[in-house]
């Protein structure tokens, strides 16, 4: 992926995709037509392309793993129903006069 910073939160975007997940790289400044020619080539076929592409497939690995029935996700649901959207609705009814 390239990324070509702009405004707003695209300064933070571009630093979390290249730094911290390892799959970007910046265009600098301004957007020459050699320098984004040279870095889609460098994207699509050199060394960084390749480091890219397997930290992609790391990322989906790991999504794929905390995405399944009984992951994290699930464990988590389940907390936030139990812990907030059912102790509320206890709440609530014990504040009516209503039994829980």
């Amino acid at each position: 992926m390239l990324s070509w910073l702009f405004f707003a939160e695209q300064q933070t975007n571009c630093r979390y995709k290249q730094t911290e997940w390892g799959v970007a790289m910046e265009i600098g400044g301004e957007a020459w037509r050699g320098e984004v020619a040279a870095m889609t080539l460098e994207a699509m076929e050199g060394e960084k392309g390749r480091e890219m592409r397997q930290r992609a497939e790391e990322w989906k690995h790991k999504a794929v793993q905390v995405t399944l029935l009984g992951g994290p996700w699930d464990t988590n649901l389940d907390r936030v129903i139990h812990e907030v959207l059912l102790s509320c609705k206890d709440k609530t009814l014990r504040v009516n006069g209503e039994s829980a």
